[in-house]
């Protein structure tokens, strides 16, 4: 049987396509044989100096917090006052701005801060390393809006007034080697730290852009309050917008520990958790399902050969159909982000009652309950084209009591833990039902045109 082509059952959705930086948590620094020999210079000469005064300065900045937060309550949630507020305004300011001196930035001022009622909220980004908070000593010391788990740290506070104008401010490091981003990949903290400290001075550009005045529909929608913002800011950068989070970084190392590229976790983990309603567990179980059948292959991505070994089925029409609708950029490989989306999107809800005993009653040629392994074998020789098709291996992954037979719930608890095979035996129905409707359709075109062959030879 030659099936003809379809239209794919799944569109490809503008909110699935993949990002347009594929790993947002990398950074190298190429060191020439001349940069390292400055460094090494700037090292002997200026890196003591700075400690020193960088050891000094911390103590003074660590004990003036220290005072200041023995003085708040633990249960305090609000911004600090009286003379609290002057001492972190003024004593911690001060101390801040020698702080990065003595690690040899200088900073260059675009725009001016609102003022409380233009703005009563910052919000800075990107945020790619910890020196980013000098951004917060040249705005004036604002109270700021941190983790709950950063209640611990002295320094930080939490503030924040929801549906206001808001001022978004830029930070930029424009040097020709950028020692100060820190990535999940690259070199780690302590190395950035003293790479930066041996620089002769690192600019940092902090650009504060007009106040954002949100709409009604952006007061009543705080999301997309913030993506607009997130627009604007990635505008001024010059930079594209991704919606990678924190979980996406512990996916790369579960993707390590897996022997997968770290980059095989980064699906914009967040996204897909809102518009598909998938957990944190169901994630790292399909990501290790996702690695055992990637394993033989280069680059930790399934081709159409590999996707046919992990289903134990040959390479037929019907299952590259199913591998084109995982596909979802038509590279002819599936990654993970493919892979979470199909399994979501295309084979979950294939799983229903109804599906599963439609498929049991297709196998179950004489309705007796039970499927044998000539049952078996005959129907998927068929779906498939291929005669000589060995299917034993497969059916005794279905044969969990290795009876000989396949009950029905054997076959349910099979299809609920392998939804891939739900849609694959959709997917083979539904191309019996195209063939049978084009079969239809010739048979009334070919009737049509005797009855206007007879109506002819009638008028001659």
């Amino acid at each position: 049987m030659v099936l003809k082509h379809r239209e794919l059952l799944l569109p490809r959705q503008k909110s699935f396509i993949p990002p347009q930086i594929p790993n947002p948590f990398i950074h190298e620094i190429n060191l020439t044989i001349t940069d390292k020999i400055w460094m090494l210079l700037c090292g002997l000469i200026i890196f003591p100096l700075r400690l020193v005064l960088f050891a000094i300065v911390g103590l003074a900045a660590w004990l003036t917090a220290f005072i200041i937060r023995c003085c708040v309550p633990k249960s305090s949630k609000g911004a600090l006052t009286g003379w609290k507020r002057n001492v972190l305004k003024y004593g911690l300011g001060h101390l801040g701005r020698l702080f990065y001196f003595s690690m040899g930035f200088h900073v260059r001022i675009i725009g001016k801060p609102a003022s409380f009622n233009e703005a009563p909220i910052f919000v800075v980004a990107p945020h790619s390393s910890f020196f980013d908070a000098i951004a917060v000593i040249t705005s004036g010391m604002p109270s700021i809006l941190s983790r709950i788990e950063n209640l611990s740290v002295p320094i930080f506070g939490s503030a924040f007034i929801p549906a206001v104008p808001i001022q978004p401010v830029i930070l930029r490091y424009p040097n020709r080697l950028d020692t100060v981003t820190w990535t999940w990949q690259g070199y780690p903290f302590l190395k950035i730290l003293l790479m930066t400290m041996c620089q002769v001075y690192t600019t940092v550009e902090i650009e504060y852009l007009p106040a954002y005045v949100p709409s009604e529909e952006e007061k009543k929608d705080c999301f997309l309050y913030a993506a607009n913002v997130r627009s604007v800011m990635a505008k001024y950068l010059g930079v594209p917008v991704t919606d990678h989070t924190y979980e996406d970084c512990r996916l790369m190392l579960t993707a390590r520990h897996l022997t997968l590229p770290m980059e095989a976790g980064l699906i914009e983990f967040t996204k897909i958790r809102r518009k598909l309603n998938i957990k944190w567990d169901d994630i790292q179980k399909q990501m290790e399902a996702f690695a055992s059948i990637a394993d033989s292959s280069k680059g930790g991505k399934i081709g159409i050969e590999e996707f046919a070994c992990h289903l134990k089925l040959p390479v037929s029409d019907v299952l590259r159909e199913l591998f084109t609708l995982f596909d979802r950029n038509k590279d002819g490989k599936i990654d993970f982000r493919e892979y979470v989306i199909g399994m979501s999107v295309l084979c979950h809800p294939e799983n229903s009652e109804e599906n599963i005993q439609m498929a049991f009653k297709l196998f179950d040629e004489d309705n007796d309950g039970k499927i044998t392994e000539k049952e078996f074998g005959t129907l998927l020789q068929c779906s498939l084209g291929v005669p000589d098709l060995e299917v034993s291996s497969l059916f005794q992954d279905m044969d969990a009591d290795q009876s000989g037979i396949i009950s029905y719930e054997e076959f349910k608890n099979f299809f609920l833990e392998h939804p891939e095979y739900a849609k694959l035996f959709k997917t083979y129905l539904e191309h019996q039902q195209y063939y049978m409707h084009m079969l239809e359709d010739e048979n009334e075109d070919a009737a049509q045109d005797k009855n206007n062959i007879t109506s002819h030879k009638k008028e001659d």
